[in-house]
């Protein structure tokens, strides 16, 4: 006899109807009339659980940053050393496109110049972001990888990887199902281009 789950309650339907509209449709282009109207709620009942879009927002943002980071701390856990690691966070970041490209899409919607929400993604991905740079200048200094500016070679690779995991959720925007098989394909070739750039002779 299978175990019932309990059902999500009204701040978690709320969050992850929030998160799949701001991610797919922008933060600006969702209302929370139609957010209310999607979920068979009222607009006061979003408001009595986050009192204004704005506090929505931010709610969401934080519960992407969390997810995402623990996706990719856990792995970290299991990856090895040198680019292995860096291919562990890649392959990382393409699970989460795969299974949650709302996910991926806020965070492209959020990082847009001028985004109010920026500093406080920036803020919840900092210890990561440390780490990152430290790895770096570390691999660097031993000589395993091209030497660049760690700072300006973080922002360069979180773009290229969030721009090519994010095509797909942009596909299903137009329409068009993408396969599993163009995702690992895209994955393949940006690693290649990350391995080309990163990795010295």
């Amino acid at each position: 006899m299978a175990l019932a789950t309990a059902a999500p309650s009204t701040r978690d339907r709320i969050l992850g109807a929030a998160l799949v509209s701001f991610g797919t449709r922008g933060v600006e282009a969702t209302s929370l009339d139609a957010l209310a109207s999607g979920l068979g709620l009222r607009k006061q009942t979003i408001l009595h659980h986050y009192g204004s879009k704005d506090r929505l927002v931010d709610a969401v943002v934080d519960r992407s940053a969390t997810e995402l980071a623990e996706a990719l701390e856990g792995a970290l856990l299991t990856a090895g050393s040198g680019f292995a690691r860096v291919e562990a966070l890649v392959r990382a970041v393409f699970r989460v496109a795969a299974r949650r490209p709302e996910l991926l899409g806020l965070v492209r919607e959020i990082s847009r110049p001028g985004s109010a929400t920026a500093a406080r993604f920036a803020r919840s991905m900092e210890p990561l972001v440390e780490r990152a740079r430290s790895f770096l200048e570390a691999e660097m200094a031993a000589g395993t990888m091209r030497v660049h500016d760690p700072r300006v070679l973080l922002l360069s690779a979180y773009s290229a990887v969030i721009g090519v995991a994010t095509e797909v959720e942009v596909l299903r925007a137009l329409g068009i199902e993408p396969t599993a098989r163009s995702l690992i394909r895209r994955r393949t070739e940006l690693l290649g281009f990350l391995r080309s750039a990163l990795v010295a002779d």
